[in-house]
């Protein structure tokens, strides 16, 4: 049987009887289990997917699967998973909020020999981290930390980054340090009040009006936890929002004697683009043990980050809302070596962006083992606006979609056509005093670039944007074998998405079972078993 703490049952029903007879009975049930600062929670649910390619990793290339259970679900599609009846604290003086959460989820491929489960799964923004208990093989671990939060004041989308016992327990050495899936943790329906009450109602209560709400006022749910477990006074992230602006923002549209014309020739720019995620990740990875390296002035960002291309040539119209932009640098990704010979090496140059009315194609030179194609279409590109503004004679449009294409198919293996690529970001200065993003300045001739070993860090390089945009992360799982589609006769290796290594052989499933007890309960200690 697997080996698992006891709670106490006493505490569990002081807690109860709290929840039940509301704040003041909650400061004469047991004071060691509480605070006077303490609010109870209840009817909390956490969304968090743990990372998209690693769902994908699971549901394909591992021929496995997912079973949420004890209320626990997972979305349509392969989607994140959802833990109910979250219960919990708010210390409305540091407003930090302490939620543990019910449900169980099983991971497990008996293709690849795995089977784990996490469990006991909680949130804590004080500490910023998502923690769960991990059983294998018979053994559970207490309170291991899955990822790191950044946690916001309205605890929806906040950006996760997992930590290397995340990557021990997932199986793949890269997962440390790498976005994990957003976070969102919200109460499912309002606290119900044990009695009517005549304050007028208020709408969204200061920290400080939360921190001296009374017994009653608390008990109807109206003052809405914060999550800031970094600082009282840290801004409202929608207001910081609404008033931050990017460098492109900042700078005036006003026209000027020497702006540049309509129209005309590009005196230089940036492209940042990271292919996709989990396609690096695969690359260095315990399957491919390869490498990625950059050159011709491109930069790779550190982490085995996006890549950046620069020295951008060719034509604009910001009437008609026309770009097209070539750009100098390559980047190759080699792989499956064997007695010197790799059964993966692909570089990738003379990158083309164009985009007319919001839409366009991003191309590349190709060269797989040794066969080259140029200009093939490897991504369909769609902008959030179809508007190419310029401002202080610079074009910037970030976060462009781009979809792999039926061609770009047949470069990346196993990767169908219409899969979601990185994000690109473009930016062209159209004079030659004009300053690009990140201080580059036009006419660059800009640093060569190079990356070596599995980390792929990058060298340095001038007026590059070193940009480090993110992709979905979903892959379609390869074979991880040199078998896949071929460019002029020369095979790729098919690609999975971040594939954990052989480390998941030992791995066993997933279990989350919360008991209210442990709402209060001092914080457990991390057991290695």
């Amino acid at each position: 049987m697997p080996v698992r703490r006891r709670r106490s049952t006493a505490l569990a029903a002081a807690v109860a009887t709290a929840a039940a007879l509301g704040v003041t009975a909650l400061a004469t049930v047991g004071a060691t289990t509480a605070s006077a600062a303490e609010v109870p929670l209840k009817d909390y649910e956490l969304t968090w997917g743990i990372k998209q390619s690693y769902r994908t990793y699971v549901a394909t290339f591992a021929k496995g699967g997912f079973t949420p259970a004890d209320g626990a679900t997972q979305a349509a599609g392969n989607g994140a998973f959802t833990f109910v009846d979250g219960t919990g604290a708010y210390d409305s003086t540091a407003h930090t909020t302490n939620l543990a959460f019910k449900g169980s989820l099983a991971i497990e491929s008996k293709a690849h020999g795995f089977a784990l489960t996490l469990s006991d799964v909680r949130f804590d923004s004080k500490d910023a981290e998502i923690t769960a208990d991990v059983t294998r093989g018979g053994t559970t671990e207490d309170d291991v930390p899955l990822a790191k939060v950044t946690v916001t004041r309205a605890m929806t989308d906040m950006a996760t980054t997992l930590t290397e016992e995340a990557a021990e327990v997932f199986g793949s050495a890269s997962y440390n340090g790498a976005a994990g899936d957003p976070l969102t943790v919200a109460r499912k329906t309002p606290e119900p009040s044990p009695t009517p009450t005549t304050s007028a109602p208020t709408t969204g209560p200061s920290p400080t009006a939360t921190a001296t709400a009374t017994a009653t006022q608390t008990q109807t749910g109206a003052p809405e936890p914060t999550a800031t477990g970094t600082t009282p006074t840290e801004p409202d992230p929608t207001a910081t929002a609404s008033t931050s602006a990017s460098p492109s923002a900042t700078a005036t549209a006003t026209a000027t004697a020497t702006e540049a014309p309509a129209k005309g020739e590009i005196a230089d720019g940036t492209l940042g683009w990271g292919v996709k995620e989990s396609f690096r990740a695969y690359v260095v990875g315990s399957i491919a043990k390869g490498r990625v390296t950059v050159s011709g002035g491109a930069a790779q960002a550190a982490g085995n980050g996006a890549f950046t291309f620069q020295d951008a040539t060719g034509t604009y119209d910001t009437d008609a809302d026309r770009l097209t932009a070539s750009f100098r640098g390559a980047v190759n990704f080699k792989g499956h070596e064997t007695n010197g010979t790799y059964g993966l090496d692909l570089t990738l140059s003379n990158l083309k962006a164009t985009l007319d009315g919001g839409t366009g194609e991003l191309s590349a030179d190709v060269n797989s083992l040794g066969t080259r194609t140029k200009g093939v279409v490897l991504a369909d590109l769609k902008a959030e606006s179809a508007d190419l503004t310029a401002r202080n004679d610079v074009i910037t449009v970030d976060g462009v979609a781009a979809t792999l294409t039926a061609a770009g198919a047949k470069i990346f293996g196993n990767y169908p056509a219409g899969t979601a690529l990185d994000a690109v970001d473009l930016s062209v200065a159209l004079s030659d005093d004009a300053e690009l993003p990140d201080g580059g300045g036009a006419g660059g001739t800009g640093g060569s670039g190079t990356a070596g070993g599995t980390g792929g860090t990058s060298g340095s390089t001038t007026g590059g944007t070193g940009s480090t945009t993110g992709g979905t992360g979903a892959t379609i799982g390869g074979t991880g074998t040199t078998t896949g589609g071929t460019v002029g006769g020369g095979s790729l290796a098919s690609t999975g998405a971040d594939i954990p290594g052989p480390a998941l052989g030992a791995a066993a499933g997933v279990a989350v079972a919360i008991g209210a007890g442990a709402v209060f309960a001092a914080r457990k200690r991390r057991t290695q078993r």
